[in-house]
């Protein structure tokens, strides 16, 4: 059983089969009012799991991660939200720079760094860290945007800063990995192009390069050694993948107008030389 706690804040995560993060999570929680648990599906124990923790619990469908993670925090019972992923860890100085924050807040939202594993370390430097995020807000004055994919908290209000780390203890293996920013990378693409956002060969190839320059060299990821050259260059991938299949969906639809008006365009960038 947990202690009982005197924050009036409610913790709020959501899940799909993440049994073997979620205990590591829900244990650095101890000081939160209340743990919410919102799952989408899970074949494995997490459901489980965080009823056996005392968390509430509601398993309902999946709407988008920005969506999700709204729809959890309009279900929280205190209007003080703490936004978690089951790979991740509060640590104790960030649970009581959060104690201090809500004493009597001076802000609508704050800020965490968190401090990312990967390859077996947690990287200090680079994209690794401080992968600086919005994740304890007020819900009256600040809310998760819609976005499929790189959803962000949206605030009516000023920003504070919380000392201490939220830890990323991702468990996946550089495969999956790679499989999720590929997932990413088609989420984003779509979404951009729903915002009438194009690209071209310039972006193609600066946007990888400029992503490498910000985070390799000026904030030095490469402290981090291997695994810090290894992240920043699938951050570069990514991000040139995004592009690459920006330019895709435009050639997509340049052939079905062709094809619509019976000719090719000769205006189309991707004509074909003689």
């Amino acid at each position: 059983m947990r202690p009982t706690p005197t924050l009036p804040l409610s913790a709020v995560i959501i899940t799909r089969d993440a049994a073997q993060t979620l205990p590591a999570c829900l244990a650095s929680l101890h000081f939160c009012a209340e743990i919410l648990v919102v799952d989408s599906g899970s074949q494995d124990e997490t459901v489980a799991l965080a009823k056996a923790a005392g968390c509430r619990v509601i398993e309902t469908h999946w709407r988008g991660y920005g969506a999700q993670k709204q729809f959890a925090a309009e279900q929280a019972s205190h209007d003080w939200v703490l936004s978690l992923d089951a790979d991740e860890r509060v640590t104790p100085a960030l649970a009581e720079s959060i104690a201090r924050a809500l004493q009597a807040p001076t802000h609508v939202a704050f800020r965490i760094a968190r401090r990312n594993r990967f390859l077996g370390r947690y990287l200090a430097h680079g994209e690794g860290y401080p992968d600086w995020c919005v994740r304890l807000f007020d819900r009256r004055r600040a809310h998760w945007s819609d976005d499929a994919v790189h959803e962000r908290v949206i605030v009516s209000g000023e920003i504070g800063t919380l000392d201490g780390d939220l830890l990323h203890d991702s468990a996946e293996t550089l495969e999956r990995y790679l499989e999720k920013q590929n997932r990413y990378s088609t989420l984003a693409a779509e979404a951009a192009w729903r915002q009438g956002k194009r690209s071209s060969a310039i972006r193609l190839f600066c946007s990888p390069l400029l992503r490498f320059v910000k985070f390799y060299l000026v904030r030095r990821g490469f402290l981090d050694g291997l695994p810090g050259l290894i992240h920043i260059l699938i951050g570069c991938y990514a991000s040139f993948a995004k592009h690459a299949k920006l330019i895709e969906r435009e050639r997509e639809e340049l052939e079905t107008r062709s094809l619509a008006k019976g000719q090719k365009d000769p205006g189309s960038l991707f004509d074909e030389a003689p």
